[in-house]
């Protein structure tokens, strides 16, 4: 079990991790290699990682979740959160999407955007407690799966604070260090 994450910036070596979860949680939508590379390297982008702090094993631990921001010049999007499996449910994607929402607001975006399969009640309620608001509807935004997404917004000039499980440690890097992909 996990008990606490630490969050720091992606980096390249986390490619082959962040793209085996990826195709454990999205399936045949999955990001490949190219279209995670092309991703880091655009401008704008912010990217971190969750690993585990186990005082139980020594060394590395693998990567148990990731998540990632475009800002715009205006507001910012969440391009992808993404939280293994076995440490769903342990706070994991709270810590990321606290990371993300306080990032937004340390490059002062107006807004935090976002699209959610209208089927993952789990993260629209997550989302809900953060304070985002469902826009619309987009028909068949996830392909090849033809799910339908929900658009939601979160209003940062307005919104009150996010209430988070635990203080977050959010890596602070400049965008053109944000993932080490090059």
């Amino acid at each position: 079990m996990i008990t606490e994450v630490r969050l720091r910036p992606l980096r390249s070596s986390d490619f082959d991790r962040v793209l085996e979860l990826e195709r454990q949680l999205f399936g045949r939508g999955a990001w490949t290699y190219g279209m995670l590379a092309d991703e880091l390297a655009g401008l704008g982008r912010w990217y971190v990682v969750a690993e585990p702090e186990r005082l139980d094993r020594a060394g590395e631990q693998p990567v148990v979740g990731y998540a990632g921001l475009w800002f715009d010049g205006d507001v910012t999007q969440v391009m992808t959160i993404g939280v293994d499996p076995a440490a769903q449910r342990h706070g994991v994607g709270r810590q990321l999407m606290t990371a993300l929402v306080e990032r937004s607001r340390k490059v002062k975006a107006g807004a935090v955007l976002l699209e959610v399969r209208v089927d993952n009640a789990a993260a629209i309620e997550m989302y809900r407690q953060f304070g985002f608001e469902v826009l619309g509807v987009r028909k068949r935004y996830y392909q090849p799966e033809d799910m339908d997404a929900f658009t939601m917004r979160l209003d940062l000039s307005a919104a009150a604070v996010a209430v988070a499980d635990a203080p977050v440690d959010t890596p602070d890097t400049p965008d053109d260090e944000a993932g080490d992909a090059a």
